[in-house]
């Protein structure tokens, strides 16, 4: 959800990356500097990637909305992904899924319900909406988890094949949940309410949007490319291991402009809208973009399965039992706020040394 025109004006500034990490890529100067300004020149990318896609669903129906908020609302880890598979970093693919995952999760909701609990005693929101998200989380993990259990204890050659699979399921009750939540049962949902409360209206129109998703989007693939082809190199220069890169760095500069927004609302006594924020945006990960990017590596002959390393799936795991657990009561305070950037605080903490 994009906010009020110059909320993020300071974002802007970040363009100038764009075409320096371009020139530097052409010139071939040091991967240190290629990856430091691809990587901050997707900061401002992503903002307007999330700003077009927020103007096209505000003037369409709700349900076309929320497939463009599906399809676009992780644009840039998915264009990553692929590139990345594409160089045969699979290490990296499987490390951003788990960043963005706890980063929405921990950093992104933990920062809403800190900042938010400073000003506000006690904030509050929907149990019902959380209720669904959570077990979308756990369906999420379970998916995540099995083909890495089965890998584990059976082994064999199926790892491929369930990964498909089970890709193909999580991607169906993805589609259910959004028909749950947009058609059958929209009731339980006062989202939409809320977001009228706020009063967002479009800022552009929508060919303008159009044409902005359009744009940027071109660009995010370019500084795509331009950023996995200098990891290697640079996580070697700077000391940095490629999963670290992953979970951490790529996974908090592509949602920058959504953390930044999901504290604003958290700001305006809106932590319902933040907590949404987080959670979708993981769910959308988990049960979207990860089947996604399992079927596009299979159509492009380098497979990448659901095996994931036992640290990063324990990370996963601790992340959503502590956000069930947290937004079990439909209250939320500063504290647990603090407790939440924590945990992320222990996992980053032990990712550095791996």
């Amino acid at each position: 959800m994009d906010a009020k025109p110059g909320k993020f004006r300071l974002l802007d500034y970040f363009l100038i990356f764009v075409p320096l990490s371009i020139l530097l890529a052409l010139l071939r100067v040091s991967d240190i500097y290629i990856f430091i300004f691809s990587i901050l020149s997707l900061i401002p990318i992503a903002k307007y990637i999330g700003k077009a896609t927020e103007n096209i669903a505000l003037q369409t129906t709700p349900t076309i909305g929320a497939l463009m908020n599906a399809t676009f609302g992780n644009a840039i880890e998915l264009i990553i992904a692929i590139f990345a598979i594409q160089a045969g970093l699979l290490e990296v693919v499987k490390a951003s899924i788990t960043g963005s995952i706890i980063g929405n999760l921990l950093l992104l909701i933990g920062l809403s319900m800190f900042a938010g609990g400073l000003r506000f005693k006690e904030q509050k929101f929907n149990t019902q909406s959380a209720g669904v998200s959570s077990t979308m989380l756990i369906i999420a993990v379970t998916g995540l988890a099995m083909p890495t259990v089965y890998s584990l204890t059976v082994g064999g050659a199926a790892t491929e094949t369930i990964s498909l699979a089970v890709s193909v399921v999580m991607a169906i009750i993805y589609i259910l949940g959004l028909l749950f939540t947009l058609v059958t049962h929209k009731h339980l949902f006062d989202v939409g309410d809320e977001l009228r409360r706020v009063r967002v209206r479009p800022t552009l129109t929508k060919r303008k949007a159009l044409i902005m998703l359009t744009v940027f989007t071109m660009l995010a693939a370019l500084q795509s490319e331009i950023l996995v082809s200098s990891i290697e190199s640079a996580s070697q220069h700077i000391g940095l291991t490629q999963v670290f890169i992953g979970v951490v760095i790529i996974a908090i500069i592509t949602n920058i402009a959504e953390k930044i927004n999901a504290v604003s609302f958290a700001l305006k006594d809106k932590i319902e809208l933040s907590i949404e924020i987080g959670t979708n945006s993981a769910t959308q990960i988990a049960l979207f973009v990860v089947p996604l990017i399992v079927l596009i590596s299979a159509i492009i002959s380098k497979p990448l399965t659901l095996v994931f390393p036992v640290f990063e799936l324990a990370a996963v795991i601790f992340s959503v039992l502590i956000i069930n657990y947290i937004g079990s009561d439909g209250r939320c305070n500063w504290l647990e706020g603090a407790q939440l950037i924590t945990v992320y605080l222990i996992i980053v903490i032990a990712f550095y040394f791996i």
